[in-house]
């Protein structure tokens, strides 16, 4: 399979066989703006304008934007409810996080994740091969909340997502607050924005895995 960061929470899955799934689409308000994309299927988060437009992506994709169970050529999906806050969405609301299966990997995407790591939570997500998680802080979980999150679930792969880049407008801290948790030998910064990936790849201790949005 193959991840494409294409900024802000947004990632394109591919299947082998090329089935493909568009996580959190944004609009060009946070600063930069999405092109030329195209997919079977979107999945919203929730309905902020930082990761609900459908309209930037091209083709006829199903939308998946609430709590279901999907099937695709290829690709198990499950959206599990959770919440934009720490009081159980009072703040901000709920939020979906996704669970797909493609090639025998199980990726999360946590969406705006902002509670608190729960082992009920926790039990819901598992396994998780490949964890895309939130990072910046004050509109979702902080650095610290999300090395928890990945202390719990223990995935081979992080990729972190919703954080100050370049471009970005959002009051939100950059990756390195996120990545200085670990060990250096544990982070790996990638000059690009695609990751292809094998269930082989697997095994051992988890590894941070930081790309960068294409220009």
């Amino acid at each position: 399979m193959k991840i494409e960061y294409l900024g802000h929470s947004s990632f394109k899955l591919t299947e082998s066989t090329g089935t493909s799934v568009i996580c959190d689409p944004y609009d060009g308000s946070i600063g930069y703006e999405m092109s030329g994309v195209n997919a079977d299927a979107i999945t919203v988060s929730h309905g902020h304008f930082d990761h609900n437009n459908i309209n930037a992506v091209a083709g006829d994709p199903i939308i998946l934007d609430k709590e279901c169970s999907y099937d695709l050529p290829g690709v198990e999906i499950d959206a599990i409810k959770s919440f934009h806050d720490r009081q159980r969405g009072k703040q901000r609301g709920e939020n979906l996080i996704f669970k797909f299966r493609m090639d025998g990997i199980d990726v999360c995407h946590l969406g705006d994740l902002g509670e608190d790591c729960s082992s009920e939570l926790i039990d819901l997500l598992l396994p998780v091969n490949v964890l895309l998680i939130p990072v910046g802080g004050n509109y979702t979980i902080n650095a610290e909340m999300a090395k928890e999150y990945v202390d719990r679930i223990m995935p081979d792969i992080v990729i972190p997502m919703h954080y100050k880049s370049k471009d970005c407008k959002l009051d939100i801290d950059k990756v390195d607050e996120f990545t200085s948790l670990f060990d250096e030998e544990c982070v790996e910064e990638i000059d690009g924005n695609e990751l292809e990936l094998m269930r082989s790849d697997f095994g051992g201790e988890t590894k941070v895995v930081v790309l960068r949005r294409s220009k």
